[in-house]
């Protein structure tokens, strides 16, 4: 029952994380293309800043989840994907350190370095991360011994590829729709007409995968069996197309909230097809890992669940009143603080 349980709560912590973080990514990946000058680029700073790292505390956790309640798979997961885990946290950095050198120096060619720093430490993660996602869903090559038979182009396969544009079409559209809530004017304007081009190529992206997905995992199996679980993609679709109401409606917060119910869907339709195998072999279906095999030992994910329900709330409860108190947009006098980046 723990097992069953804690890989719920794994699935749940990694869609919070693509949830929260996703519009960062996004946000950073579209910079170049949505700001005209300094003033919008220092906007697209500002609308992430408070937020950025406290995002990333669920990628922490996450992963701390993985280690304690997996730690078989955790080992496995982090010797199989050791370069493109490597390459992402390496982004990681360059990205958060793009905050804080970026104003530095009162120079346009800096400025214009850690810009670029931004940009390849948000596109990289999110392309990645959405591999490394589908690479999972389809089985990665590891023998009985947990030796991974092939290298970083093994994953770069059509359906690795197509995850990681469907992780970038999803956080691309998730940080539009963030930038529409926290720009103004021109910029706004611009945010939200790009806003209703990427929603139409997350359609086309969406579709093709879940089509893909039909014939390169195994994934369905698990719905087929329990149709009650169709209601995990259909919630996913019915999120994606309130999303485009709301965008034409101009109401950018609920756009942007049914675009994280949008993610969080997409995210658990895999993990829950998955079940219980939690990072299955491709080669033989008994090298793969799964939640019962995998786990520590009953008390300690008793113990853990225990620690989870008191400090989740509490982390939640911080965030919430995080977003609450920066949630207005960021404007010139803003960009006049001290604290501004």
């Amino acid at each position: 029952m723990f097992e069953t349980i804690w890989f719920l709560l794994w699935g749940i912590l990694w869609a919070i994380y693509f949830m929260l973080d996703g519009f960062d990514l996004g946000l950073g990946t579209l910079m170049p293309f949505v700001s005209e000058n300094d003033t919008d680029r220092r906007v697209v700073y500002n609308a992430m800043g408070p937020f950025w790292d406290g995002n990333e505390v669920w990628l922490i956790t996450a992963g701390g989840v993985t280690f304690a309640a997996f730690p078989t798979a955790y080992a496995v997961m982090f010797s199989t994907l050791y370069t493109p885990l490597l390459i992402i946290l390496f982004a990681l950095i360059i990205r958060g350190v793009s905050f804080e050198f970026r104003g530095a120096i009162d120079s346009a060619a800096w400025r214009s370095l850690w810009d670029t720093c931004l940009f390849i430490g948000s596109v990289v993660p999110a392309l990645l991360f959405g591999v490394a996602f589908a690479n999972i869903f389809q089985g990665i090559p590891f023998d009985a011994k947990h030796v991974f038979q092939g290298n970083l182009f093994t994953l770069l396969n059509p359906y690795g590829i197509l995850g990681g544009v469907l992780f970038m079409a999803l956080f691309l559209l998730h940080g539009c729709l963030w930038l529409a809530i926290k720009s103004e004017g021109s910029l706004l304007k611009r945010a939200g007409s790009t806003a209703g081009a990427l929603w139409v190529a997350l359609l086309l992206v969406a579709v093709l995968f879940l089509v893909f997905t039909w014939f390169a995992t195994p994934l369905y199996a698990n719905y087929l069996n329990n149709p009650i679980l169709f209601i995990i993609p259909l919630l996913a679709v019915v999120a994606l197309l309130v999303t485009r109401v709301f965008i034409g409606k101009r109401e950018w917060w609920k756009a942007w909230f049914a675009s994280c119910l949008t993610i969080a869907a997409a995210v658990m339709f895999g993990v829950v097809g998955l079940y219980p195998n939690l990072y299955p072999s491709s080669l033989d279906k008994a090298y793969s890992l799964t939640a019962f095999s995998a786990a520590s030992s009953p008390l300690t994910l008793k113990i853990m669940l225990v620690v989870a329900l008191i400090f989740v709330p509490v982390v939640i409860a911080y965030q919430a009143w995080a977003y609450h108190t920066f949630k207005d947009k960021v404007t010139d006098e803003v960009l006049a603080s001290e604290e501004a980046y």
